[in-house]
């Protein structure tokens, strides 16, 4: 038996021989796969998720091109040489079934653990074998060859020395699919759908599926609904049971029963029968808040009968917990109800408005509760992982659920949950995360995969082996194109353009693909917007000129110059053709997968639910703030009290000699922000700074992108170089998202001000600085919120920050 290595070595030196000889170096010999014969072990049986897998994806995805795809199921090898055989099944049968691959099968070690397997080929059998550790592991091998399939005219290709030998990291691997009004396309998807993205999902290593039940804190129903929440909850549990995925239900307390012992019977009741629905149930997760908001004892009460009736069904199901929302005390409570150990209770589950770090919750954690992660992988800001330094032009068009292919980030996410969970299941409320749902399976799977890798073997089998390295590269261009100031970043032409080249090749098939769609549009988007921010940031630049030059030509000439500018902004057509091609593509999306990118036209539920097409054109510069300005300072009587208006107005952010200014929320302004613990340390955002944004356009934009904190963590500032002989005072201004919060600032440990609310409406405030705080000619401003809040955590938000040098 000829080993691997041998093989590899052989390839090499022919193709070395081929150069020296003066020819080109030959391109790796690939085994063709068209009519294969599929030959299951009689562990794997015709009625096997992995058989079903390889047979219904050989009909649907290569069908439009190639016909049928297989030859027949088998079960005994043929006796006719050359026909390509497909043989799977289990380690745990033996090897007899797999023929000529036993011998080699048994001389090689195989992966250890459940849900492995190994996929070995030989061209002169010629043919595949599939060996899974257990029928998951047959299913997961399967699931690995569609990925490095390649469709090249009339055939279907693998590399003839193409094996793996790999078990799953992560024992969890899971995205929740809520059907339900607010996502933006799940709605509109029917039972074929479903089943396809289902299967779609697996196939990257996905073993898990979280669904929603009927009555959520959402509307009950949709005008996209092709079946009855009820009656799509049991077919989607149906379809999880023929594929052996695990069907987990997310499954929020929507009556008050602590206050009202009443509603405990009747929802009881109501849970009884959402759970008698489904065909499979292995998990409920009850979140702790966002929706629900029940106190942990009147919550663990419920929950104890809940799981009574839960067994009733479904004896084995477990009951999983999150800590959502709580506040100090309530979270306090919880730990002490979780270390009095009740036995309905299987785990606990970390996600988006959990107020302690995932490491430090596992500590507070009874060792035999295992954390179950919750990550947001949908949402780009407000949000539990929002996208770091993201430019407010993108914050307010393309908006809180954007399509958002981040590669990278979600790579790095999802290593940072392994050391203390033992898997996730991701919170997704539409596709429009579905890179990032590859992404997590792959590296959950195998936290040392190659990203690139990857990203071509979701290319390779969504839109075929042609364009697999030019998407890759896109997919990974569009997440470059959120990163560092939009004003300036070459990547988003050139992103566009690699599109574009996919869109010229693409056939008619291609052109229909709603991720190839999707990406398109993201492109299109993206650079449409880019050239209307240049455009109109160049003429809020002339209008501020304009501006300066009251003193000579008066402060009316000066105004109304001003104010033709920047009314010229949405005036002036600018990149109109790529603005057209959005919605075309927005028109396109909507009819392959029923996104709904606008309210009105796709009726989606509200623009920040993905519908971006609303917020295409929402202003860039600060031209609806200025324009109020400008008409408070018409209605002044005397020239010289407009002039002195003007000129603050064009030099607000100058903090006068020997004085200091930041904005925060603009990274390329905010020099004196203490960024610790970095992104990097603190990749979950649990106490690293980051940005949010307010949607308000009567605000300047230094209001309406801000620096913040999560829960109790601090923003600090950190300056040097002042006067120690001199006084200061400190401007500041405390926009935000959450204006109901207290601020509270100190300065290198001295009391500035007390917890104090947010000034509505929003404006500057001034505090004098204590003398010893800048006596060494340094300065640390530290502030903090609301101490010990729940809720999403947000509150400690500061927009802009003077440090004034009081006048001798």
């Amino acid at each position: 038996m000829v080993s691997r290595r041998s093989r590899a070595v052989a390839l090499v030196l022919f193709a070395l021989a081929a150069v020296a000889r003066g020819a080109e170096p030959t391109v790796p010999p690939m085994l063709d796969l068209k009519g294969a014969v599929l030959l299951p072990s009689d562990g794997v049986g015709p009625k096997l998720a992995a058989l079903h897998l390889l047979e219904i994806e050989g009909a649907v995805r290569y069908y439009p091109h190639l016909g049928r795809l297989w030859g027949p199921t088998v079960q005994e090898w043929p006796e006719a040489k050359g026909r390509p055989v497909i043989a799977l099944g289990t380690a745990r049968e033996g090897l007899a079934w797999s023929g000529p691959f036993e011998e080699r099968l048994k001389a090689e070690r195989g992966p250890i653990g459940p849900e492995g397997y190994r996929i070995v080929t030989d061209p002169r059998i010629p043919g595949v074998a599939i060996v899974g550790n257990d029928p998951r592991g047959v299913f997961f091998g399967v699931g690995r060859l569609l990925r490095e399939l390649r469709h090249e005219g009339a055939r279907v290709l693998l590399p003839a020395d193409f094996h793996a030998s790999t078990a799953p990291k992560v024992k969890l691997r899971g995205h929740q699919l809520g059907y339900r009004a607010k996502t933006n396309s799940y709605d509109g998807w029917d039972r074929s759908d479903w089943m396809r993205y289902i299967r779609e999902l697996a196939v990257f290593g996905a073993n898990a599926i979280e669904l929603v039940p009927p009555r959520t804190d959402d509307d009950l129903d949709s005008p996209h609904f092709p079946l009855p929440p009820a009656t799509m909850l049991t077919e989607m549990s149906q379809i999880c049971a023929i594929y052996d995925l695990d069907v987990w239900l997310w499954f929020p307390v929507m009556d008050p029963v602590d206050t009202d012992p009443s509603k405990t019977e009747p929802l009881l009741k109501e849970w009884d029968e959402v759970f008698r629905k489904m065909k499979r149930l292995d998990a409920v997760f009850v979140p702790g808040g966002d929706p629900g908001q029940i106190p942990p004892k009147a919550l663990f009460g419920f929950l104890e009968k809940a799981a009574e009736v839960l067994h009733k069904s479904h004896p084995k199901a477990a009951i999983w917990v999150s800590p959502q929302g709580f506040d100090a005390s309530k979270m306090e409570e919880f730990l002490a109800l979780v270390k009095q150990d009740p036995k309905w209770l299987h785990g606990v589950v970390f996600g988006p408005q959990v107020r302690m770090p995932l490491a430090e919750l596992r500590q507070a954690l009874p060792s035999r509760y295992p954390i179950r992660g919750y990550p947001d992988i949908t949402h780009s800001r407000q949000c539990q992982h929002p996208v770091p330094d993201w430019d407010l032009a993108f914050a307010c068009t393309e908006g809180r659920e954007a399509i958002n292919p981040r590669p990278r980030a979600e790579a790095e996410l999802c290593r940072a949950y392994q050391a203390d969970a033992v898997g996730f299941i991701t919170y997704s409320e539409g596709c429009n995360d579905d890179v990032n749902k590859a992404v997590w399976s792959a590296f959950a799977w195998d936290p040392d995969a190659d990203l690139a890798e990857v990203l071509r073997q979701y290319g390779r089998y969504f839109l075929g082996a042609k364009h697999a390295d030019s998407f890759a590269q896109a997919l990974l261009g569009l997440e470059q194109n959120w990163s560092g100031p939009l004003l300036t970043n070459g990547s988003v032409e050139t992103t566009l353009r690699q599109l574009q080249d996919v869109e010229r090749a693409a056939d008619p098939v291609l052109r229909r693909n709603w991720r190839f769609q999707q990406a398109l549009y993201r492109g299109y988007y993206d650079a449409s917007l880019r050239d209307r921010l240049i455009h109109e940031t160049a003429l809020q630049s002339r209008a501020l000129e304009a501006l300066r030059a009251a003193p000579k030509v008066g402060s009316r000439a000066a105004l109304r110059r001003a104010s033709a500018l920047l009314e010229s902004s949405p005036g002036e057509p600018v990149s109109l053709d790529r603005r057209a091609r959005v919605f075309e593509l927005g028109e396109a999306l909507f009819q392959s997968i029923k996104m709904q990118l606008h309210v009105e036209k796709y009726q989606a539920i509200a623009a920040e639910r993905g519908a971006n097409l609303d917020t295409i054109d929402a202003p860039l510069n600060d031209r609806v703030w200025l324009d109020r300005a400008f008409t408070q300072i018409r209605s002044m009587a005397a020239e010289p009290d407009r002039l002195r208006a003007l000129d603050a107005l064009v030099n607000r952010a100058d903090p006068g000699p020997g004085g200091f200014y930041d904005a925060p929320g603009d990274p390329s302004n905010s020099p004196h922000l203490v960024r610790a613990p970095s992104t990097t340390a603190d990749p979950l955002f649990v106490r690293a700074p980051f940005h949010g944004f307010a949607l308000r356009d009567d605000w300047p934009m230094n209001w309406r992108r801000y620096i913040q904190a999560f829960y109790d963590a601090p923003l600090r500032f950190s300056y040097d170089g002042l006067d120690p002989r001199a006084r200061y005072k400190v401007r500041v201004v405390y926009a935000g998202d959450s204006p109901k919060a207290g601020m509270r600032l100190e300065a290198d440990g001295l009391e500035v001000h007390p917890l104090l609310p947010k000034p509505d409406p929003v404006r500057p405030v001034e505090f004098p600085l204590p003398a010893a705080s800048t006596r060494d000619g340094r300065l640390t401003l530290t502030f903090t919120g609301t101490p010990g809040r729940g809720g999403n955590g947000r509150g400690c938000q500061v927009a802009e920050l003077w440090i004034v040098k009081a006048a001798p």
